[in-house]
């Protein structure tokens, strides 16, 4: 028990820190940026360069590596083995052009300036290097982990932590100590064999030693069981050489492939979320603002040089697997930071007599210069990845990436269903559909899942979406309905707004993460949007209601009441139409549309006897829904009006041939 008048000794440093993090990131939050740049903020102005209100940087150190290590740990739960063995291709091919093309790159630089070729080896291996914490923190943040940018961005940071246990091998022999080329060989198999032990063995033992902690109902020794499963494995893998983070997601991975994955992750959650924000405060704390200040021209050149080289480093490295340079693009600024294991390598450096580009302290404090500034940058980076993206594919560059032509599909397509993405949603739709027997083709960009809808027999497209060529290989324009069930909600939007455009008969269907998504997503021509946040909170409460036996009539009108208030945009109008065309699976509902006549269409203001759908088509009006109203087999003077659904029947070429009258608006 602590006497009266004595506090612990770092007791100081942790009020501080805390203290100055929730004010900065609280005014972070109003100026709507980032919570990882209000961390990075509040490390520098409370460090040792600056206020100085914390001084005991070792205890911070170790709690910020606490913090990497529990942040992995879950990135590993969320993951699986299976999701890495798809991504397999991508972490050696992509991860290694990453690392091998940025150490290439800064070696031939840094020759072009007389430095020494070792000299120049080692600075490559700190920027080859990019933010672990970081770049996953950003796409969780964004639900975009099981995206093509995260699982393309995961892939590369994997590969970089493999490399970091050649990169500590090495760094001896550059310094001109240390064993043979051939000792370190050695060294690194002794480090990969003592992973996949540990993989094999606790894939064995973690699930039976989980499920009999489980069964104690004790929450407490859950939780202890969990951290002690993710530090000791970290710590096994260190004695190895491997990177205590890499085997904390190591570690995560096994855990992923137990039944208590999602218990294990809500439980430590917590604990991540506090130390991670300690990781990020300890990197902002190694800037001495007296350096940058004196030497910005200096900082801000090689910052912006860092940043130009690992973008088009690992923007090409990503186009070369095949990807659009949007996708590209993206991934490649959300990693082109110089990462935290770079301190690691650094550290390591200095005790043979290395230093970044051979400066000495000069050098070490502009590098700690460099990387706090992209590190606060790479929020901002990554928002622009995308814009940027988007602007260069409208350049020649816009042709790189999935050139090969796509296959052909059977010209007698017709009135079928487009599923864009093949996840687990695309999965279950494709089944539900040739169970019945309807047409449907598959758009699907990751290539290990084309190659998994490939084998299952479907027609597959490979490709982007949002690419007009793609989705006219699809026969888009015959096409019935379009279902998006990708993960990625800036594209899901451009594959909207294309889609729309080429085909303004088609319904479109589109599954989204969040309701804030609705009304974008129907501003671009969406019809139907589903959104996972409203669906999930219905069904918790129809669980809810099930349990306390309240009649199947009173939930469903109480699940209606919900879905009317937060499907505001819709209410009365388009899910009706479209339902009423959705009735039937015969023959006449495959010819049957409900068309949205929307602001600026030729369509809109026009008698039914000026369109005459029926005299130059063939198309024939079953009805307008007008204001939540029916009317049927409208007469040749019935006007329509902006937000009137149509619904049609028609053969998919006579739905083509009409097309302009309800497009409002340019190619997009």
């Amino acid at each position: 028990m602590l006497a009266a008048g004595i506090t612990l000794p770092f007791l100081n440093e942790l009020v501080a820190l805390v203290a100055a993090s929730v004010v900065i990131v609280y005014l972070c939050y109003r100026l709507k940026l980032e919570p990882i740049v209000g961390y990075l903020l509040a490390g520098v102005v409370i460090g040792p360069n600056a206020l100085g209100m914390v001084t005991d940087l070792e205890l911070v150190n170790s709690m910020a590596e606490v913090g990497v290590i529990l942040l992995l740990f879950t990135i590993g739960v969320e993951f699986s083995l299976e999701k890495l063995a798809r991504i397999g291709r991508f972490i050696v091919t992509g991860g290694g052009l990453q690392v091998g093309l940025s150490i290439a790159a800064v070696v031939g630089i840094g020759l072009l300036f007389g430095l020494d070729v070792r000299a120049g080896i080692f600075t490559g291996f700190l920027v080859a290097l990019s933010s672990t914490a970081i770049g996953l923190r950003l796409l969780s943040q964004r639900g975009e982990t099981d995206s093509p940018v995260g699982q393309l961005t995961l892939a590369i940071l994997i590969f970089q932590d493999l490399a970091i246990i050649a990169m500590v091998l090495l760094i001896p022999l550059l310094g001109g100590e240390g064993g043979s080329p051939g000792a370190a060989l050695l060294a690194l198999g002794e480090a990969l064999l003592i992973i996949a032990a540990v993989l094999v063995l606790a894939r064995k033992a973690l699930p039976w030693l989980l499920d009999r902690i489980s069964a104690t109902g004790q929450s407490e020794l859950f939780l202890l069981t969990v951290v002690i499963v993710c530090l000791g494995t970290g710590w096994i893998m260190s004695l190895a050489g491997v990177s205590l983070a890499l085997g904390a997601f190591l570690a995560g991975l096994v855990v992923s492939e137990s039944r208590h994955a999602g218990r294990a992750l809500s439980e430590i959650l917590p604990l991540q979320t506090l130390f991670n924000a300690v990781f990020f405060v300890s990197v902002g704390m190694l800037l001495d603002l007296r350096f940058l200040l004196a030497h910005l021209p200096l900082v801000l050149a090689v910052a912006g040089g860092v940043l130009l080289l690992k973008a088009v480093v690992t923007t090409g490295s990503v186009l070369a697997l095949g990807y659009p340079i949007r996708i590209a693009s993206t991934v490649g600024l959300g990693i082109a930071q110089i990462g935290e294991f770079s301190f690691v390598l650094e550290r390591a450096g200095a005790s043979v007599g290395l230093s970044p580009a051979g400066l000495g302290e000069a050098g070490a404090q502009t590098f700690i210069a460099v990387t706090v500034l992209l590190m606060i940058l790479t929020p901002f980076m990554t928002s622009a990845g995308a814009w940027i993206g988007a602007r260069l594919e409208r350049t020649p560059l816009g042709r790189l990436g999935n050139m090969d032509e796509p296959m052909a599909l059977p010209d007698t397509l017709e009135d079928h269903v487009i599923i864009v993405g093949y996840g687990p949603a695309g999965q279950r739709l494709a089944q539900v559909l040739r169970d019945v027997g309807l047409p449907f083709v598959v758009i699907e960009l990751n290539p290990a899942l084309a190659d998994q809808a490939e084998a299952a027999g479907l027609h597959v497209l490979r490709g982007d979406a949002s690419r007009p060529h793609i989705l006219e290989h699809a026969h888009i324009e015959r096409a019935k309905l379009c279902v998006i069930v990708i993960n990625d909600s800036a594209a899901a939007e451009r594959v909207v707004s294309v889609a729309h455009y080429l085909n303004p008969t088609l319904q479109i269907i589109v599954r989204t993460r969040y309701l804030a998504d609705l009304e974008r997503l129907q501003r671009a021509g969406a019809d139907i949007v589903i959104p996972e946040e409203l669906e999930t909170a219905v069904r918790i409460f129809t669980q809810v209601l099930n349990a306390y036996m309240i009649p199947p009539d009173e939930i469903e009108r109480q699940v209606q009441a919900i879905r009317s208030g937060d499907y505001k945009h819709f209410r009365g109008s388009i899910q009706e139409a479209h339902l009423m065309v959705l009735q039937g699976l015969d023959e006449d509902g495959l010819h049957t549309r409900a068309v949205a006549v929307r602001e600026g269409a030729p369509a809109a203001g026009r008698t039914l006897s000026e369109l005459a759908l029926r005299q130059a088509h063939g198309i024939t009006v079953l009805a307008v829904r007008r204001d939540g109203r029916t009317f049927g087999s409208p007469s040749g003077d019935f006007r329509i009006q902006p937000g009137d659904r149509l619904v049609l029947v028609g053969t998919a070429d006579q739905f083509a041939a009409s097309a302009h009258l309800f497009r409002e608006r340019p190619h997009p």
